[in-house]
């Protein structure tokens, strides 16, 4: 099988899965509609990305098992079944149940089956790979957003989450036909090698919660993900209230932070196969803490406003695109499913963590807190040493397709 039959798959999928990102274009429409509070009607978001995130762990370990063309179907059907029962609600708690729990589940059994695959089709080009696959989750808002608005406009917002619910269940049941397993796990080759666990030893993800650097690796990938959701969900609050912007002008950051941040999973996932993981993420996190303290204590103008949150979102970006590579180099790829889907929890935290500090203190001293936890990761990215194999792990043989 072309094994970048699978990444089209992968993409095809994550676009779809990414379309989630463009909930805010929801909320008016649903206010003005039903008479819902504000607050509540976003409620809906968060309940839908925890869920999502939550299910992750499930979904790996049932996709290691039966492999990932079953799951990410089953996920694929859950999501448009979410939606097009979304299109019925009437209730904020049937919105909760249709959109946020069902949906979420959806995404949620989707979202680690493309890693997946192609980390294990492309051993010697995983931080790129791992970087192409999740691109098109961070595009999906961006490119879903004119089709969202105009199904509003046209139809309603409760038609458009039928109409919605029908294209994601369609876009992603097909992407999930191509993605498939390879026959055998291959030998990595990265810059690594002299360090990196040997790719035929496997950790179950018991073993790998045995570990002391699968907690490192959680706390440098919570508190990036802090970092970069404390800019990107306020960016144009930031805009407004730190450069002094006007509306118009401060809305540009949300395009500009989406292709940035599509851009950083790709190029650095690229750059990690050749420099490293550890030296990638050193650099990452160095960048995003200046960036953190330039926007604490420096004088934010229209230009130095989009070039700071356009690099925020390309760090962001990078951190997405290399813990499922850090996951498959430290632990293996036989089990990347399930051991991802604990990893990506950290994430699933920062979700919460990352607005909630920025809700609860000035923006500059928010800001000086994410500088400080990101210096704190660089040196916890130095310290991190690939797991010693736990007794005779050796894995040898066919994949489940």
């Amino acid at each position: 099988m072309n094994r970048w039959l699978v990444v089209l798959g992968a993409v095809i999928i994550q676009i779809n899965l990414g379309a989630v990102y463009a909930w805010s274009l929801f909320n008016q429409p649903l206010i003005d509609k039903f008479g819902w509070a504000r607050e509540d009607v976003v409620v809906t978001f968060s309940i839908t990305i925890a869920t999502f995130a939550l299910t992750t762990i499930f979904a790996g370990r049932l996709q290691d098992k039966i492999g990932p063309r079953w799951v990410a179907t089953i996920g694929g059907l859950l999501l448009g079944v979410g939606l097009i029962l979304s299109s019925q609600a009437s209730t904020l708690m049937q919105l909760y149940l249709f959109y946020g729990v069902i949906g979420g589940i959806g995404i949620g059994m989707t979202y680690v089956c493309p890693l997946s695959a192609c980390v294990k089709w492309f051993p010697e080009k995983r931080g790129f790979i791992s970087g192409v696959a999740v691109a098109g989750f961070g595009l999906g808002g961006l490119i879903y957003k004119p089709v969202i608005g105009y199904l509003i406009g046209a139809a309603g917002v409760s038609s458009s989450f039928l109409y919605l619910g029908m294209i994601y269940l369609f876009f992603v049941v097909m992407g999930a036909q191509l993605l498939k397993n390879p026959p055998v796990l291959e030998q990595a080759t990265t810059k690594e090698n002299s360090v990196m666990l040997d790719s035929n030893t496997h950790f179950s993800p018991k073993e790998m919660l045995s570990t002391y650097q699968f907690y490192l690796l959680w706390v440098m990938f919570l508190f990036g993900s802090m970092a970069g959701l404390m800019v990107i969900s306020f960016a144009v609050d930031i805009g407004i209230e730190v450069a002094k912007l006007d509306l118009e002008k401060a809305a540009n950051a949300v395009m500009v932070i989406a292709l940035f941040n599509a851009a950083g999973r790709i190029i650095l996932g690229n750059l990690s196969d050749r420099l490293g993981r550890t030296n990638t993420l050193m650099l990452i996190y160095g960048l995003t803490a200046v960036i953190m303290f330039y926007m604490s204590f420096g004088e934010m103008m229209y230009w130095s406003f989009l070039i700071s949150v356009s690099l925020i979102g390309f760090c962001f970006g990078g951190f997405l695109a290399l813990f499922p590579s850090v996951t498959a180099d430290f632990y293996g790829t036989k089990n990347i499913g399930s051991n991802y889907g604990f990893m990506y929890q950290a994430y699933g935290l920062s979700a919460f963590a990352g607005p909630f500090i920025v809700k609860a203190l000035p923006f500059s001293q928010a800001f000086l807190i994410a500088g400080f936890i990101c210096v704190i990761a660089m040196f916890m990215a130095k310290l991190v040493k690939v797991p010693q194999p736990i007794g005779s792990k050796k894995f040898i043989g066919k994949e489940a397709a």
